[in-house]
Formats: structure tokens, sequence, C-alpha cells
């Protein structure tokens, strides 16, 4: 039996016309059942990913009484998002850009590096296709057996089976919809109020766009998601490099194919035995032995089934595998393998763009201000001049109190002489103001500044409003606005 074969020996792969289609009117892959490393990979990216998304909104993160106990909490009705320690307020949504990038440029890397692992293990759509198949599989039965069943005429046999099958669907994409909401409010009673009818409509609402879209998805687009509808499978390509690893076939090895030799003799003819197990395996219906694919999505289970069949025959494993093109061209022309090489100008470009998005995210979290202020000038009158000649000015001054401690800040003015400051509700004009602002909230004051016309340069003049936080000298919050006058 010969294990290995001569590339210079074997004729060159004939390249059939329509072999490949990018769209198919019927059918649907229905994928065989396999074992091995890319198998347990999928069913351990699937379970964590699965646990994360149910479980995660009920870890607990303590901030303090009056605060939200839950680690990871969209608040909407408080207007604010908190991640652990991390607490973001309505102001500092470019945070969210900083991380839709860092999750861009992620994937960018991600893709040089290993291919299409993240649609292969990591996407929701692979994760919830991939768990729906195998209800199917544990309630029908393997591959032919659901084939079967597709193709038999209703009876009470199928239509009991397909209610189990649809009807576990329905429950896991309703629980999907209802976790969704958890990260939106205290997972708890969000928990006990979707249950017992008492939640709001909204929560209804999100739950039955959230889970719909995980029904149809899942359940009935499947792999036309990832051909016909997903945006990345159209620009991975331009991520990758002869050094990327990605799924692939050794023609050079496997060809000319044909069905398996009774003696097990594989002299002057390729190893691959024609048995299409990689191509029933595949979650895409993809067959790989035609090259990289825009409908493969790099889960490696074609690469679990050859394997399979390879240690049946007792011939050398790989004949598809996890591999960069540059690996496996060496290996047709009999030269040094390079083997893997992660650090290249594509890697390190993306690897540096990375490091450069997420230092300045967490230089910004690190050095952030923990007291923010908002100036509104009142157009309504713009200025009032008073009986004695003094030039008056409103405005609403908001002091926004970042942490969780009462906080007390005293204000004042310069930019022109005389300045003076009266609080709305005070005590009456002053050269400073003492305000005050209840910990992880804004205070709004409505103020008068005062100054003489003859003090006025012109029309307007450009004031700035000093913030300072009692207790520490030189945290000063400067701001300049607009003083407005009758001019002269």
């Amino acid at each position: 039996m010969n294990a290995d074969i001569d590339p210079g020996n074997v004729p060159a792969r004939p390249r059939a016309q329509g072999e490949v289609p990018f769209y198919r009117e019927k059918g649907q892959a229905v994928p065989r059942s396999v074992e091995g490393l890319f198998r347990k990979l999928k069913w351990w990216a699937s379970g964590l990913l699965l646990a994360w998304w149910y479980l995660g909104p009920f870890l607990r993160w303590d901030r303090g009484p009056d605060a939200p106990g839950q680690a990871i909490l969209v608040d909407m009705a408080g207007r604010r998002a908190y991640f652990f320690d991390i607490e973001i307020w309505p102001q500092e949504v470019y945070y969210v850009t900083g991380l839709l990038l860092v999750a861009a440029i992620s994937l960018f890397l991600m893709s040089a590096l290993a291919g299409r692992i993240w649609c292969g293990f990591l996407c929701w759509q692979t994760v919830y296709t991939d768990l729906f198949q195998n209800i199917e599989r544990w309630v029908i039965g393997d591959r032919t057996a659901r084939i079967a069943l597709g193709r038999a005429p209703m009876s009470a046999g199928k239509a009991a089976k397909l209610t189990v099958v649809v009807g576990s669907w329905f429950v896991i994409s309703a629980s999907t919809g209802m976790a969704a909401t958890l990260w939106f409010g205290d997972a708890f009673q969000q928990l006990r109020d979707m249950l017992t009818f008492q939640a709001d409509g909204a929560s209804y609402l999100f739950t039955l766009i959230i889970g719909g879209f995980c029904f149809l998805l899942a359940g009935f687009a499947r792999e036309r998601v990832c051909v016909y509808m997903c945006p990345y499978s159209r620009f991975q390509s331009a991520m990758l490099d002869e050094h990327s690893l990605v799924v692939s076939y050794e023609g050079w090895r496997g060809e000319p194919r044909a069905p398996a030799p009774t003696d097990r003799n594989f002299a002057g003819r390729g190893h691959c035995v024609d048995c299409k197990m990689c191509v029933q395996s595949c979650p895409t219906g993809v067959d790989i032995r035609w090259g990289n694919q825009l409908a493969c999505i790099g889960c490696g289970l074609c690469i679990d089934a050859c394997d399979q069949v390879m240690e049946k025959f007792g011939l050398p494993k790989g004949l598809i595998s996890y591999d960069s093109s540059a690996n496996l061209q060496a290996r047709e022309k009999r030269v040094t393998v390079p083997g893997f090489r992660p650090i290249r100008p594509r890697t390190l470009i993306y690897g540096g763009l990375l490091g450069i998005v997420a230092a300045v995210m967490l230089t910004s979290l690190l050095t952030r201000p923990t007291t923010g202020v908002n100036i509104l000038h009142e157009r309504t009158p713009l200025f009032v001049q008073m009986s004695d000649g003094s030039i008056r000015n409103g405005y609403v001054y908001k002091v926004l109190n970042m942490i969780r401690e009462d906080r007390a800040y005293s204000l004042r003015a310069e930019g022109l002489p005389g300045l003076s400051l009266e609080l709305i509700g005070g005590t009456g004009p002053a050269q400073e103001l003492e305000l005050s602002v209840d910990k992880d909230s804004v205070g709004s004051f409505r103020l008068f500044v005062s100054a003489p016309e003859s003090a006025m340069p012109g029309k307007s003049a450009t004031i700035t409003f000093i913030l300072t936080e009692k207790g520490k000298a030189g945290a000063s919050i400067r701001h300049d606005t607009l003083f407005a006058g009758p001019g002269r």
C-alpha cells in the first residue's frame, strides 16, 4: 500500500463547469455528524458563548448602596451603562465607537491569522444553527434519517418529530430573546416580570424581535445567511495572505480521486476515495476539494471527517487540513515547509492598530474626569439691562457628579471687571457661589451673571466660569461662554 504520492506523476485536476454553484434555489445542507478535534472545539466554543449569553446578566458587582448590583448592565431608564467597575454616561457614547473599532480590528487580525475562525466557531448564527441541527439529529437521527424524513409523506410519526424539533427551536429562541432583555434591567427582577407577564410591552417586543430572528435564521435560513446575507464573506479574502490558516485540500496528494480500491492499493492514484464525507459533514454544503470558497466558514468539520476516512484506510491524515497556502505549496514541491508565521507585515499592522485603539481607550478611561460641566446661555431674552445700567445674562449651569459621593463646589466667573453671580432661589449676588451635587447625578442650576455696562467692550464678550471642588484646590474646570450686551 502506497501511503504517499509523487506529485510529479499526478495528472492535473479537471476543472468541471458549474461544480461550485453560487446560488442554490432548492435544498438545504443536511450535515452529517462527525467526531474529532474541530467538533470538540465547536462544542466548547458554543458552550462558553451560550453560557455567557444566558448567565452573564446574573453576574453581580457591588457598587455601593443605591447602585445597580448587576456586573454588566445597559440601564436605559437611568441612562447609564455599567461594565463591572466602569460606568458610562450618555455623553460618553464615543466609547461605543471605540469598542466597535476594537471589534472590527480584532476581526481583521483573526482573519489574517486563522481565516474565518470567527465564522466557524464564534458567530452567533453558526452557534445557533449548529445547536438547532443537533436538536434535529437527537430527535430524528443523523443525516440519512433526516433526509429520509424530509422526503417521506406526512404522517403522525413525522408530525410528532417535527413538532418536537420546531418546539425545541421555539423554546430556545424565546429564551434567547428573553435573555437579551436581561442585559437592560436587573436580571432577577426582569426575569420575574417576564415570566409573570408584568413586564412592559417594550420587553416583550424586544424578546419577539430577537427570538424571532433566532428562530427564522438558525432554524430555516441557516447557511443562506452565511452565503447570501452576511457581508463578511464578501470581503474576508482581502484580509488573507499566503500565510493565513484556512481549510484547504491537498489536491496534489488527493487527485486523481476514485472510489476506494478493494485491495487498498493506492499506487498510481490519489488518496481521495471520493466518499464525499467532507461535503456531507459541511454545514454549508461546500465541496472543499474545489478550493477555498465564499461559502466555507472554516469550521474544520470536513477535516475531522476526512481524517476518519484516512485513518480507516491507513493513510496519512491531513488530506484536508487547517493550514496556509504557503505550507501546502511547500509540501507539494517537496521543499522546506515554512510553518505558521503569525508575525508578518499584515498582522503587525492589524496588531498595531488594535494596540493603539485599545491604549487610547484605556488611557481615556483611566484619566477621564469625574466631574462634567454643561453651560446653556438663555436666549429669551439674550440679555437684560437693569435700572442701574448693569447688564445681566441668564445661564443654565449643569454639573455632572460622576462618582457615588455627594460633592460640594464653588463657582466664580472672570473675564469682565465687576462680574457678580446670583443663583436663582439663592441669597443674592455674590462673587462666588456654593453648589452641592448629589452622588451620581446631574445638578442643574439657573443663575444670573451681571456686569457693569462700562465693562462691556462691545455687543458681546467672553467670560469664563471656574468650578472648583471643595477641599481640592487646583482641581478646577474652566469653561468659556458668551456674555451678551446692547453694544455701544
